[in-house]
This record gives structure tokens, sequence and C-alpha cells, in this order.
């Protein structure tokens, strides 16, 4: 359909894509002092609420259709794509609960690219901890796949480094203490992750660090033969984090998750990652081969003890690396202490304004109350297990 150039006919195609009823559409419009364009309708209906800025988009290039999802998740924004699908931040049409989509576009030319998706799907729906990411469903939308999971509403470290810069040392090791949580519930569920980065760890409000992204995980316990053959050969993972034996296509354990966290922690504490810049095969054999400068000799404030972690975690022999992430975490414990939640400066301004979501509505109302909650039961953890591990 053609580009709505008028008001009525801006009006038409949002009452078509059920967005906005029919009524409540003519109501608002009566209270809008008249708009010269169709184009300055949407930008009062985005400011006032009714519309998203990607919903207006859409429907000023006369796109109407695919607006809810399964009948009832109704599309908001594009939050980001990667190689096993593309995320949208979603609301239920009738709890008005916000979650995070991922959609599977069909790809003929892949007859494993479904498989990977449910194994992912598998994969969360299996994990039930606070530094993970949680799924509720999958489900399908004729020929199009997709999953359910929680949103997160924050940033990830990728965005808090490369807008802020490197993080504080007791930042830093707090978060990768938190991230090795996560990651150890995965391993004692028989995962590996594979694809720890920066961008796959998000820190919400209350600064709880998020592991999320399993679309490369396996299982190392009863893995579905098929896919294990599949695999052997291949190189998963990205390039700037992933560990040696992976990149030679070998296989993985969690001393490979571990390896890239130790690569994830010298991004934090540098602002890069160990071996910066190169095309992606140079890379790949600078992980097997080159050993990186150590962080304190990159950055004198950092401990030598926190930069002896980083690089034992760094290791090339899988065997010299703490053994899983619980390690990880008993190494890091001497430099293990509370920090205060992410400011808003440094997190991304909100998407969509938070009124029309009920657990926005209910975390903002109880933030201060839960956030010093949250990071005294997340730091009793952490302490104790590094006990256990120590």
């Amino acid at each position: 359909m053609s580009s709505p150039k008028t008001v009525s006919e801006l009006c038409a195609l949002i009452v078509r894509s059920e967005l906005i009823g029919r009524t409540a559409l003519e109501d608002y419009r009566a209270l809008v002092p008249d708009p010269a364009d169709a184009s300055q309708f949407a930008a009062a209906l985005v400011r006032d609420g009714l519309l998203t800025r990607f919903q207006s988009r859409l429907l000023l290039q006369g796109r109407w259709r695919n607006f809810f999802l399964a009948g009832k998740y109704q599309v908001l924004e594009h939050l980001g794509a990667g190689g096993m699908g593309t995320v949208f931040l979603c609301e239920h049409r009738h709890m008005r609960r916000r979650v995070a989509i991922k959609v599977l576009p069909p790809d003929p030319d892949d007859p494993t690219h479904l498989d990977r998706f449910r194994r992912e799907a598998q994969a969360v729906a299996m994990l039930d901890h606070p530094n993970i990411v949680r799924a509720f469903d999958l489900d399908r939308e004729g020929k199009m796949h997709f999953m359910v999971m929680e949103y997160i509403d924050g940033a990830s470290l990728q965005y808090m480094v490369d807008v802020r810069g490197p993080l504080p040392v007791d930042r830093a090791v707090n978060y990768l203490a938190q991230a090795a949580l996560g990651l150890q519930h995965a391993a004692d569920a028989g995962l590996v992750h594979r694809d720890v980065k920066p961008s796959n760890l998000m820190v919400d409000w209350t600064g709880t660090v998020k592991v999320l992204d399993l679309g490369l995980a396996r299982f190392s316990k009863g893995i579905d033969k098929a896919a294990q053959a599949n695999e052997n050969h291949a190189v998963f993972g990205t390039a700037d984090y992933v560990a040696p034996e992976q990149a030679r296509g070998s296989a993985v354990d969690v001393r490979g998750d571990v390896y890239a966290l130790g690569a994830v922690a010298y991004f934090l504490l540098t602002g890069k990652p160990p071996f910066h810049g190169g095309s992606v095969a140079s890379k790949l054999i600078r992980h097997q081969t080159e050993v990186p400068t150590p962080v304190c000799k990159a950055r004198p404030d950092v401990p030598e003890g926190v930069s002896a972690v980083i690089d034992q975690m760094l290791a090339k022999d899988p065997t010299a690396r703490p053994v899983c992430p619980a390690r990880v975490i008993a190494e890091f414990e001497p430099w293990i202490v509370d920090v205060p939640p992410p400011t808003r400066d440094e997190m991304p301004s909100t998407r969509i304004s938070p009124h029309r979501d009920v657990d926005t509505k209910a975390q903002h109302s109880t933030m201060n109350i839960m956030t010093k909650s949250n990071r005294s039961l997340i730091l009793k953890t952490m302490h104790s297990n590094a006990e256990t591990n120590g």
C-alpha cells in the first residue's frame, strides 16, 4: 500500500492494524489541534504514547500488517538482529506485559536452522536463574517460528563500555562474577554457552547481570547425535572472544566459556578485546598463538591480582584455566564488593513510554527497595560460591 499523506489515510491504516480502536482514535483526533499531514499526526501519537516510533515509521510507509504475533503479542520496537533471528520488544495484548520475542525467518537453504533455534529454546527453558534470561514460550505463526523471552530493561556491557569507556575495577569484577554465576548454572545443567561476549551480557537498572543468547549453546551431555556430527568441525562464536580450541573447531567444554569471560574482562577494563584489530582469520590465529599484554600493564590502576586471574582465564591450554565459572568467582573473591546500580547516564534512553507497561510501572515503584536487597543477595551468593570453590 502507498504511504499515507493525509490524516484520514493514516487513521484508516491504524484502524486496519488494530493498534488503536476506531472510537479511541476518533476521540484522540478530536483533542489534537488540526495536524498538517499524516507525519505530524503520527508524531503526536508517538508523543502521547499511543504509538511507538517503530510502529509510526512502518505505518507512514503504508505498512499495517503483522503488528501482532499469534494474535496476542503487539510488536512495539525492533531491538536487534543476529545470526539466529531478529528480536522485537513486544507487549501482551491483554496482560500488558513486555517480553522480548526472537523471530526466526524461514531459511530454505539451511535445514539445520530451525533445529538450532529449537535447541536454543530448549536450552533457555531448562534454566531458571536470576543471572540468565528466561524463556516463556516457543510458538509459530504460519512458517514463522518465534521464542518468547524475558525482556531486560537495561544495557549490554558492550554498550556501557562503548558509551562510557572502561569500567571501574570494582564494577567490572562484580559484573564478571555475576556472569560467572549464570554460566555456572548453565554448566551444572550440562550446557556450554560458546558465545560469551559483552553484547550477550545485559545489566538491568538494579545492577543485575543477565546472560542471554544461548543460540550457540551446546549440551555437554546427551546432545543430539545429528547436531553433534554437523558441528564437530565448525567454528562457532565471536572472533574477539573465542577460545583457542574453539577457533580450531575442536571440542569445547565449559573452560571455553571461562576463556571467553576472560576476554570480556579484558574488554571491560581496557576498552578493547585481547587481540584488537585485524581480520577475523588473524584474530582466530592470535587467540591460538599470542599472549595478550597483561591488563595491569595496559591499565596501571588494575590490581596485579585481578590481572593475574584474567591471565589465567586466557591461558591457551584449557587445563591451565579455572576449571569452571564458579572457580573464577573464587579467584576474584578478594575484589568482589557491592557496587551501586547503573546511573541514568550509563543506560540508554527508554524506548517507549513506561506507563504502557505494567512490569515497568511495578519495577520503577519498587526500584529503591529491591535494588539494595537484590544486590545484597547476589553479593552473598557470589561470596558463598567463592567459599565453596576456594
